[in-house]
């Protein structure tokens, strides 16, 4: 095939530095585009604020209206990101038991219940993953910052015990875990994967 008699040595030039730029172009869109990441899953390990229904009738009642979140005062309470309901992630910002529990009273559809004292309030749990507590090497921190006394050190078997009927699951031991060790060794399993256990 005949070469094009038009097409001379400046036209080569031309061609060759669009080609070479377009090609840096799509280099440098490969190279900053982010890549495919799946967003993490969903927590399933957030808490019901104080005197919270059981979980159904919870969420008949809740209308989703902040007035819970905007009364407590350390912002412990937040909206959730699926449902935009009322939680609170221990290891995140823990519940304080406030005296006077202002998130209850906030809450003018009985979503959350009043409670006579702090000592009834029901949140879950806190569970110890013995292999992880560094209670044997010393470390009683969550022990001394317990609000309701629920955590004891046994010293015959070096190892921390949770008394049920007293923790209300504020997560505040969880919180205080996270602060001072590498590998959080006890967290609050919510009152709402507790039904039939060993809840109060």
């Amino acid at each position: 095939m005949a070469s094009n008699p038009s097409y001379g040595r400046r036209d080569f030039l031309k061609d060759s530095v669009l080609s070479v730029a377009k090609a840096a172009q799509e280099f440098a869109k490969q190279r900053d585009a982010k890549p495919d990441v799946a967003p993490p899953p969903p927590r399933t390990d957030w808490l019901r604020p104080p005197g919270a229904a059981d979980e159904a009738l919870f969420l008949e009642r809740c209308t989703k209206c902040s007035d819970c979140i905007d009364a407590c005062p350390p912002g412990a309470i937040v909206a959730h990101a699926t449902d935009g309901t009322p939680v609170l992630f221990a290891d995140q910002s823990p519940c304080l038991l406030c005296e006077d529990l202002p998130c209850i009273a906030a809450c003018a559809t009985d979503a959350l219940m009043p409670v006579e004292r702090r000592a009834d309030v029901r949140m879950g749990i806190a569970r110890i993953a013995q292999r992880l507590c560094t209670a044997g090497q010393g470390c009683h921190a969550c022990v001394s910052k317990c609000p309701m006394h629920a955590l004891a050190m046994d010293f015959d078997s070096l190892r921390l015990a949770v008394t049920s009927e007293l923790c209300v699951g504020c997560g505040i031991c969880e919180s205080v875990c996270a602060t001072v060790n590498d590998h959080v060794a006890i967290r609050v399993t919510p009152a709402r994967q507790l039904v039939g256990t060993d809840m109060k």
